[in-house]
């Protein structure tokens, strides 16, 4: 319910939302990144197991053939 005195309603400045400030480029990353943070911090998880089911494939519920291909296209590669 909302009350105010009289035909029109009043707002007061402090109940207006305070517009954000854009976010800094510098900040955000792209999917790219993102996914290749995700299927990194998977892979040392687990060891560099893809298959399996306690591989990294099964975590990310895709076939090990699509995550090899990512790796490939992300440039992963197993440490020595």
């Amino acid at each position: 319910m909302i009350i105010s005195p009289g035909h029109t309603l009043v707002i007061n400045d402090n109940l207006l939302p305070i517009p954000s400030s854009p976010a800094s480029t510098d900040t955000i990353k792209n999917l790219a990144a993102n996914e290749r943070d995700h299927i990194q911090q998977l892979l040392d998880l687990t060891n560099w197991r893809i298959e399996g089911q306690a591989g990294a494939a099964a975590l990310l519920n895709i076939h090990p053939s699509t995550l090899r291909f990512r790796l490939k296209k992300l440039g992963l590669t197993r440490p020595s």
